[in-house]
């Protein structure tokens, strides 16, 4: 491909990026292909000649796109979401037509000053502490390794990066029973072992018990553990649950344990100056990691991760072969020596686009539209006398589920199966998309309301095809 047909090309496709978002609720939000079907479809030898782009494209379009889910349908409910925004989408392709590896400052000097400057901006407009310090990590179960390996350093004296384990450290780890999973991911990688993962109990917000961890912690240092990380959430995956941070932060500074703060959904809402009061205790924490890419409409992955001693994490994994030295050690950010990995993307162009785009006056309005929108839908279910709710609402995460009540279902596992033939139907209609957790031990399905072009209609269509199928769903039980 020549220079001319990249330019005729290229505008072609811009247009058609903007058909697609323009006419996103038209597609099935979750796809529908069968496992293998899409496998199926493509040829098992590579072109030894190459093929004309419309080719291409034309496969793109009837072999790939059926695969996709779209996280960007106003229509996707599910999990958290990975939003994006044109402004985001246009830096991206600023991004990818300049191809840089941005591992240190001497490769793109801009890139690297432009991320300490947005990092700066994040830190301010959500209200965190003045004399932290951040860098753009790929994702947040990346920043959590990343903290537990600071940890571990900080307790070794970075003897463990000299020598490796030596077999007595016993560290332990602590986090509630509904953290996300990357947490465990983390222990194992950093070496500490899963078995040394403790699941602290939750109150009935499910929330940690300040309590219960302090007995945790109290009980392993009695049996010669020791205790090296608790891990908090702001906004846990199942319910959108928050930690109580000023009981937890003395704990862990009475026995200087690392506080790592895990906000990675909710970390958005901060920007909300009404929502702050969940903040409260943050001084104490070590590090803090929240994703723009989900609820800030920055295209995946962008995730911002904040330390108190930057010079601490810089020491745990920063290395220096000659061909990496340069005349400016010491004066910029090297970011190669902030994270795992050396090579680096330039993710804070999407990021300083989002926030000029916007403005942070016009993002705080969106987060309070998508948290008025979620009230309202739980407003909705509570009325309902076929509906309950799960779990308390913090943000704009609704967690409820069918009682079927006209079918009478007698036992909690009929009831189960019931809302999961729920949730399945409405998916398979291709209208929206939903997951589930479970509360309690409960089937629960999870709605989030947060997409970038979610509009009320939208969530108003999708809560009456609910309604709708869950009425049909009883009739056949029914029957």
């Amino acid at each position: 491909m020549n220079s001319e047909q990249f330019r005729k090309y290229g505008h072609e496709m811009v247009d058609w990026m903007a058909d697609y978002l323009e006419n996103i609720r038209e597609y099935p939000v979750r796809s529908q292909a069968k496992p293998g079907e899409i496998f199926k479809q493509l040829p098992d030898a590579p072109p030894a000649q190459g093929e004309p782009y419309e080719q291409i494209f034309a496969d793109f379009q009837q072999i790939i796109l059926p695969g996709m889910t779209h996280w960007q349908s106003p229509n996707f409910f599910a999990y958290f979401p990975a939003n994006g925004s044109y402004p985001s989408l246009l830096a991206e392709m600023l991004t990818a037509s300049m191809g840089a590896q941005c591992m240190i400052w001497e490769t793109s000097p801009a890139a690297a000053e432009l991320e300490e400057k947005c990092m700066n901006w994040l830190r301010d407009m959500c209200g965190l502490p003045a004399s932290w310090t951040g860098v753009i990590q790929d994702t947040a179960s990346t920043a959590t390794l990343t903290a537990l390996l600071s940890a571990r350093e900080r307790a070794s004296n970075f003897g463990v990066n000299r020598k490796g384990f030596s077999g007595q450290e016993k560290y332990r780890i602590y986090c509630s029973s509904e953290t996300h999973s990357s947490i465990e991911k983390g222990v194992k990688i950093a070496g500490m072992g899963a078995e040394n993962l403790v699941r602290i109990p939750v109150d009935e917000k499910l929330a940690m018990r300040a309590d219960a961890l302090q007995a945790a912690i109290e009980a392993d240092l009695a049996a010669g553990f020791f205790p090296l990380a608790v891990v908090a959430s702001l906004g846990t995956t199942s319910t959108t649950a928050m930690d109580p941070l000023a009981e937890i932060g003395p704990i862990c500074a009475a026995h200087n344990i690392w506080l790592h703060v895990d906000a990675a959904y909710a970390g958005t809402a901060f920007l909300l100056p009404e929502q702050r009061h969940w903040l409260r205790g943050i001084e104490a924490a070590d590090s803090y990691v929240f994703n723009p890419h989900k609820w800030m409409f920055t295209h995946f992955d962008c995730s911002a991760y904040f330390v108190r001693d930057p010079d601490l994490l810089v020491n745990t994994f920063s290395i220096l072969p000659e061909y990496l030295k340069t005349g400016t050690l010491g004066q910029v950010n090297d970011y190669r020596d902030w994270g795992i990995p050396l090579g680096r993307r330039f993710r804070a162009l999407k990021l300083w686009f989002v926030i000029r785009s916007y403005g942070v006056e016009a993002l705080q309005a969106r987060l309070r539209e998508h948290i008025a929108i979620a009230e309202e839908l739980e407003g909705w279910i509570e009325d309902h006398p076929d509906f309950e709710l799960m779990a308390p609402r913090s943000l704009n995460l609704v967690c409820f589920r069918c009682v079927a009540r006209h079918s009478e279902v007698p036992h909690k596992a009929d009831l189960d199966a019931f809302n999961a033939s729920l949730m399945k139907r409405l998916n398979d209609s291709g209208k929206l998309y939903l997951t589930h957790t479970k509360i309690g031990g409960k089937y629960a399905i999870r709605m989030v309301t947060a997409n970038t072009r979610l509009t009320r209609e939208d969530v108003v269509e999708a809560w009456k095809r609910i309604c709708e199928t869950a009425e049909e769903d009883e009739r056949i039980k029914e029957n």
